[in-house]
C-alpha cells in the first residue's frame, strides 16, 4: 500500500509508522480538553502500519499558497517553496541553503515515484485533513488519479477523537505521533471514481479562480486575497518590541487556522518593507529579530 501525505512532518511520522524499528518520534501540539482544562494527551500505541518506509510519498507543494495556474514542477513553484522555507535559516549556511533549494525537486521526484507506482497497478492510500495545504494537495492529486484505474483509499483526519473521556482535537496530520497513525485506519474508506472526478472539478475551479491564497471558509476551500490572515498580525503586534518568533508563536497558538509560521514571517517582512512594522534589533535569522509597530 502506497501512503500519500502532503507535508514533511506528517510524512516523516508515517515513515516511522511503516517501520519495524522506531528511529524517531513526532510530538505535535495536539490540543486536549478535559473538564475545561488542558492536559497533555496520553500516547496510545496503536500498532504499526504494514509495509516499509519506502512506500511513503510526500507531496509538499504548498498548493494553498500562490499561483496554481503554473504546473507543480514550474520554476515559480520551486522559488515559492524555497522563499518560504529559507526564512527559518540561521545565517548563511551553504549546505542548508542548497538543501532548501532542492526541496521542490524532491517533491517532483516524489510525484514521479507515485506515477510509477500507479502505472504498476499499486493501491494508493491518501491521508488528508481540512488544513488548506492538505485539501488542496488532495484535490490536485485527484486530478491525476482520474487518469488511472488504481484502487484508491483515503483516511481523512477527524476533527477530534475521544480517548478515556478526553477529547483530543487535531488540525493536521503533523500533530499525530507515528505510533498513533494505525489507530486512524478505522476511518479508511474507498475513494470512488465519481468522488475523484468531483474533487478534480473542484481543483479546476480553484485553478480558474487562482487567488493568491486558498482557505477553508464555512467548510469549503475557497480562494482568498493575500491579506486574508493579516488581521491576526495586527491584533497581536504592538509598539512594544519583541522577538518575531514570539509574536508568530503567539498568533499560531491563539489562532489555529492551519497556515504555517513561514506565511506570517513573509507578511511581516512585506510590512517591514512598507514601513508599517519596524525592526528594532536586527538578526541574521528573521525569527530572532526584535520588531514592533512603526510609529
Amino acid at each position: 500500500m502506497i501512503e500519500v501525505l502532503f507535508a514533511e512532518s506528517e510524512a516523516a511520522s508515517m515513515r516511522v509508522a511503516k517501520n519495524t524499528v522506531v528511529y524517531g518520534k513526532t510530538d505535535g501540539p495536539t490540543s486536549v480538553w478535559i473538564a475545561g482544562k488542558k492536559k497533555p494527551p496520553k500516547r496510545e500505541h496503536a500498532g504499526w502500519i504494514e509495509g516499509t518506509s519506502e512506500e511513503v510519498i510526500c507531496l509538499g507543494f504548498m498548493l494553498d499558497i500562490g499561483d496554481i495556474s503554473e504546473t507543480i514542477d514550474s520554476q515559480y513553484r520551486k522559488d515559492l517553496i524555497y522563499s518560504l522555507y529559507v526564512q527559518e535559516q540561521w545565517g548563511k549556511d551553504p549546505e542548508l541553503d542548497a538543501e532548501l533549494r532542492n526541496l521542490a525537486d524532491c517533491y517532483i521526484e516524489e510525484m514521479k515515484r507515485l506515477k510509477n507506482y500507479l502505472e504498476s497497478g499499486e493501491q494508493i492510500r491518501v491521508w488528508y485533513s481540512e488544513a488548506p495545504y492538505s485539501i488542496c494537495g488532495f484535490y490536485q492529486l485527484c486530478s491525476i488519479l482520474t487518469q488511472y484505474e488504481n484502487p484508491v483509499r483515503t483516511v481523512k483526519l477527524p476533527q477530534y477523537r475521544i480517548r478515556d473521556n478526553v477529547i483530543i482535537s487535531y488540525k493536521n496530520w503533523g500533530e499525530v505521533a507515528a505510533e498513533e497513525f494505525a489507530g486512524f485506519l478505522q476511518y479508511e474508506k474507498e475513494l470512488s471514481r465519481e468522488e475523484q472526478r468531483l474533487y478534480c472539478s473542484l481543483w479546476c475551479e480553484l485553478k480558474e479562480d487562482n487567488s493568491p491564497l486558498r482557505a477553508v471558509v464555512n467548510g469549503r476551500v475557497t480562494g482568498v486575497p493575500e491579506d486574508f490572515y493579516d488581521f491576526l498580525i495586527w491584533n497581536r503586534i504592538s509598539e512594544k518590541p519583541e522577538k518575531e518568533a514570539r509574536l508568530i508563536g503567539d498568533i499560531l497558538g491563539k489562532y489555529p487556522v492551519n497556515i504555517g509560521d513561514w506565511w506570517y514571517a513573509k507578511r511581516i517582512n512585506d510590512f517591514i518593507a512598507q514601513g508599517k512594522i519596524r525592526v528594532v534589533q536586527d538578526s541574521e535569522n528573521k525569527y530572532a529579530r526584535m520588531i514592533c509597530l512603526a510609529e
